[in-house]
């Protein structure tokens, strides 16, 4: 079972932006994943992950298109489907994201996705031929996202990314990427690509078509949500506590879990630009809006399962961190579906 983990407002606005430029009502779409379309414009609000895979599938399956609107047609139900099959069988992993991207060009004409060799260094590139769809940054960040998702899944999940490029129009910069880029960012680039080490593209297609199938039955939270457990510090600490519910440790007794000093815990920590304790809180916060939005637990037994003395003191921080009380979230947040119709 997938950990909770929540998304900050500012994705969700991104996401639904190209059906807004079209001049469509959202409204209707965020009410049905139980998201108040009146928190659209909150930037410290935040939904939880299975609310923000529930609006990108629904916007794909209500509207009839994979790309959510930003592309110059439609993206049609199974295209990415269609090009995951078409990587299947390949002798090797550059030669599946060659019939990818060969399979995409087919589909639409606004970019094509390319393989470029750079010495020991290979990268994912996106080239953008329609200029009006390329100024949108959120663009760039999908389209990269769910194909290396896609790519880092069909070599049997070891690819590793050494840094992700953005091309991005004007002034503008990655930021707020939270775990959905693992690896270095560069912005300002003259491409839009992910880079990888080269001995990947001789790798073998590590999946068959049943598993493609179980992959494409969950593929928008695959390819949609930050990945948390990653090998990073800050993610083997949030496994941990993850692990340990309802039990929560502390420093001591994570950092011995992870055979290292508190000291040292908390040095690399720091080099990752967090905290224990802000790791420890942010996961509390994640998994308190998942019950408050997927479940009637009462206030007082979240409070007693989240490690807190008693509900004062637990409504008393997660007001601290989402700006509302426990009982008013769950009022504006309650998942009203479980998944949009197939």
């Amino acid at each position: 079972m997938r950990a909770p983990v929540t998304i900050e407002m500012e994705w969700v606005r991104r996401l639904v932006a190209g059906v807004v430029a079209r001049g469509e009502p959202c409204a209707r779409y965020l009410a049905e994943v139980g998201i108040a379309p009146a928190l659209l414009a909150a930037d410290d609000a935040r939904v939880t992950g299975e609310q923000y895979a529930l609006l990108f599938r629904l916007l794909i399956e209500r509207r009839e298109d994979e790309a959510l609107g930003f592309l110059s047609r439609r993206l049609r139900r199974g295209s990415f489907a269609l090009t995951a099959r078409s990587a299947l069988g390949a002798a090797s992993l550059g030669v599946a994201i060659r019939h990818a991207g060969h399979t995409l060009g087919l589909l639409q004409d606004d970019f094509q996705l390319r393989v470029r060799r750079q010495g020991k260094l290979a990268a994912v590139v996106l080239h953008f031929m329609n200029v009006e769809v390329a100024r949108s940054a959120f663009v760039h960040e999908m389209l990269l996202r769910v194909y290396w998702e896609l790519f880092v899944w069909l070599g049997g999940g070891h690819v590793r990314a050494i840094r992700f490029d953005f091309a991005y129009p004007g002034a503008s910069k990655p930021q707020r990427y939270g775990g959905v880029f693992r690896g270095p960012i560069r912005s300002g680039c003259d491409e839009t690509a992910v880079w990888f080490d080269a001995v990947w593209l001789n790798a073998p297609v590590r999946r068959d078509a049943r598993a493609l199938r179980a992959y494409l039955a969950d593929a928008e939270t695959h390819v949609i949500l930050p990945q948390r457990f990653d090998e990073r510090v800050s993610g083997r600490v949030r496994t941990y506590l993850d692990r340990q519910r309802p039990v929560w440790p502390d420093l001591a007794a994570t950092a011995g879990f992870l055979h290292m000093s508190t000291a040292t815990l908390q040095r690399r920590l720091a080099a990752e630009r967090t905290s224990f304790l802000a790791l420890k809180n942010e996961f509390r916060r994640d998994v308190a809006m998942t019950r408050l939005s997927t479940s009637r637990v009462s206030v007082v037994e979240l409070a007693q399962e989240l490690g807190f003395s008693d509900a004062t003191t637990f409504q008393r921080a997660f007001k601290g961190w989402t700006g509302r009380s426990p009982g008013a979230y769950r009022e504006d947040n309650a998942i009203r579906v479980v998944s949009a119709p197939r």
